[in-house]
């Protein structure tokens, strides 16, 4: 069994929920605020930990009370924090509003800004690991971890959000891309939306494919995930589940999917437990916290 490594961002998620969002220049009334340990690196790292796999995560977290807390939890879900690093400012902060279902995310980076080569050089990663990584961390810092992860024949997954523009050399590096259509769509240059045919949506996938054997999977929340494995194409059909909370889902997804991966389960497989994994996790609150188990995901999977 390989291992996951993770290099990423760690936040401190301050949660308002509301009736309903503002309009811009609008105050509403909330229902209350809550504070979850986030940020899309830790995310995916209690996704996979939690799932059973050795996981190493390799970030910054400020010297703050923030920090203090944040490295209190990830060491209770069994993450290997020995790449954790101290930083000069304040830990990265996240300012979301959660209402009907729904949210809008304000991210700081903070300390996850100074996360740099130097801290993913010694990164002890082998053949059968999976290296994890998304664009909340500086993308120099991205590519030095992927060329570390492909020279030592571990597998690279990248998600590339929040999504912005990147080098044909960072996305040559990468082995299984995870987004989903905003995303695709953003990268391609083409405009798409989750109403989209599922032959659209590959082709545009087609066009964004850096080589031959390059994996991209596109989720598409309830109508579950396009893949496109170097020639091949297959859909994983979403989950009917009433969502309570959508932060974090797309990292369980991640999580998971490297998890499976890391197992040595081949792609559509890994792809169906990583859909199951995402639908326990929208009905949960927070995003770290709402990552399931094992036996949860064998569950719903069992129950069809």
């Amino acid at each position: 069994m390989g291992r996951v490594f993770i290099a990423g961002s760690i936040n401190m998620d301050v949660v308002a929920t509301a009736d309903r969002h503002p309009k811009v220049g609008e105050t509403v009334a909330g229902r209350e605020v809550l504070y979850f340990p986030g940020g899309k690196g830790a995310n995916q790292a209690v996704a996979a930990a939690r799932l059973g796999v050795k996981t190493t995560l390799i970030g910054r977290l400020g010297k703050d009370a923030f920090g203090a807390e944040l490295r209190t939890f990830l060491g209770a879900q069994g993450i290997d924090l020995g790449s954790v690093r101290e930083a000069d400012t304040h830990s990265g902060t996240a300012i979301i509003t959660v209402a009907e279902s729904d949210n809008t995310i304000v991210v700081i980076p903070g300390s996850n800004a100074l996360v740099s080569a130097d801290d993913v050089a010694d990164a002890p990663l082998t053949k059968g690991d999976v290296a994890v990584s998304q664009f909340e961390i500086p993308l120099p810092t991205i590519a030095a971890f992927f060329q570390r992860a492909r020279s030592a024949g571990a597998t690279t997954v990248l998600n590339p959000a929040p999504a912005q523009k990147m080098s044909a050399e960072l996305l040559a590096l990468v082995d299984i891309l995870v987004l989903n259509e905003t995303e695709l769509g953003f990268l391609a240059g083409v405009e798409l939306s989750d109403t989209d045919e599922a032959a659209k949506i590959i082709g545009v996938a087609r066009k964004l494919q850096a080589r031959a054997d390059q994996t991209i999977c596109v989720t598409l929340g309830k109508r579950g995930v396009l893949a496109l494995a170097g020639r091949e194409e297959f859909a994983v059909p979403g989950r009917a589940v009433k969502a309570v909370d959508t932060t974090g889902a797309g990292d369980c997804f991640v999580g998971a999917l490297a998890s499976q991966l890391a197992d040595g389960i081949a792609l559509r497989a890994a792809l169906t437990f990583a859909n199951a994994a995402a639908s326990i996790s929208v009905q949960r609150m927070g995003a770290g916290p709402s990552m399931p188990t094992a036996a949860d995901v064998a569950a719903v999977i069992s129950a069809g």
